[in-house]
């Protein structure tokens, strides 16, 4: 797929990645085509996937949020049926930005938001390990995030 991008589709990819905010109008004059062809390529890339979705990045520490926490699962079994069920319910979990099935100690890692180490406690007591499957979690709490979100390269 990526052998039908040329190099204003990239650079437009690049562009956006970088700043979503940009008008039509900037984004064609900064790839030097015009508005209404950079339009149809933008939304080409759309609809051929390559721009899955565009939003705003929050600052998390502005809404009570700045507590970055990791969590390592491990299923009490490794079944296509125990994973499914587990999936199923952390996708319902809106305080879990990601979650990735993983190979290695872990089955699954999930990165999660909260207000403080005492806001985890609760989710952590109440939902997390409650969840269908889970034998085990094992927390990392973030101290410092040193790269977060960085942007693709291409």
């Amino acid at each position: 797929m990526a052998a039908r991008l040329d190099r204003i589709d990239l650079k437009i990819l690049r562009l956006l990645q970088n700043n979503g905010r940009l008008s039509n109008a900037e984004l064609a004059e900064t790839v030097a085509i015009s508005p209404a062809t950079c339009h149809r390529r933008t939304q080409r890339l759309f609809e051929d996937g390559f721009i899955a979705t565009v939003r705003a990045m929050i600052a998390p520490k502005k809404l009570a949020k700045g507590t970055l926490v990791m969590v390592g699962v491990v299923l009490d079994r490794s079944t296509p049926e125990s994973f499914a069920t587990f999936e199923k319910a952390i996708a319902k979990l809106k305080f879990v930005l990601d979650c990735h099935l993983v190979a290695g100690d872990f089955d699954y890692f999930l990165k999660i938001r909260v207000g403080d180490m005492e806001d985890f406690n609760r989710i952590h007591g109440e939902q997390l390990i409650a969840l269908p499957g889970v034998r085990q979690t094992r927390t990392f709490f973030v101290m410092k995030e040193v790269v977060d979100n960085a942007p693709l390269e291409f």
